[in-house]
């Protein structure tokens, strides 16, 4: 039961981070954008540093140094590869314009509501495992899903939506985190070891997500300060730091 409060209480509010988007109508799109490339860094950070301070090492511990913990990892990658390759769901955190067209609402939804529910998976799978590693996990997604969450905003005002609406559909696809949440704990109880199995591949979701759409965010203004890019740094080192705190948890 503790596992299960831990679980539901975090992906709920996951769940609630998608009402955030209704903060972006009060601000312009150049401190939308800026503000936007400094929560991608401190995303980055934290993706990063859930991956390599706490799943990978947990998973060489329970699964061992070895070729299959290593291939997990991999399907992982692979996994969210696919996301974007088959369902066209990708983490865009740059507005919508008519210089850089998002996919349609419908499909923006359909794939964002997929993604949520493997949230929800590997946010339940990190507390079948230990608490302290299922709080890392809800931050990196926490801070991961705040800049998505209002991109996802952005493009359904964009298609057409009023904003009630926007923050309306938005809110019932973040939701699917809850099913998923719950599917994975079901899962767990009737498989032995489905989470321990569950955390590689999160670790490479993670870095896929990290590296693949994050990172290449922060590389695409023209002509970046150099004081922007040592923000951007901090902000990296600083995700990374919430991470290694979280170790004296444990």
């Amino acid at each position: 039961m503790k596992v299960w409060a831990w679980t539901i209480g975090s992906v709920v509010v996951i769940s609630l981070i998608s009402l955030i988007g209704v903060v972006t109508l009060s601000l312009n799109k150049t401190k939308l954008r800026a503000m936007l490339l400094f929560m991608v860094s401190f995303a980055v950070g934290g993706l990063f540093g859930d991956a390599f301070i706490h799943l990978l090492p947990q998973s060489f511990e329970t699964l061992g140094v070895n070729l299959k913990t290593s291939l997990y990892v991999l399907a992982g990658f692979f996994i969210f590869f696919i996301l974007e390759k088959f369902i066209r769901w990708r983490h865009c955190h740059i507005p919508t314009s008519k210089e850089h067209i998002h996919p349609v609402a419908t499909l923006n939804i359909i794939g964002d509501g997929v993604h949520n529910m493997l949230d929800g998976m590997i946010v339940a799978a990190s507390f079948a495992v230990s608490v302290p590693i299922g709080i890392a996990t809800t931050l990196a997604v926490i801070l991961h899903e705040i800049p998505q969450e209002i991109g996802d905003f952005g493009i359904l005002i964009y298609s057409g939506m009023s904003a009630k609406k926007a923050l309306f559909f938005n809110f019932i696809s973040a939701l699917t985190a809850v099913v998923g949440a719950v599917i994975a704990l079901i899962l767990e109880s009737r498989i032995r070891g489905f989470s321990t199995y569950l955390l590689p591949i999160t670790a490479g979701g993670f870095l896929y997500i990290g590296g693949s759409d994050l990172i290449p965010e922060l590389h695409k203004e023209d002509h970046v300060k150099i004081s922007t890019s040592l923000l951007q740094l901090v902000f990296i080192m600083l995700g990374i730091g919430v991470m290694a705190l979280l170790v004296f948890v444990e």
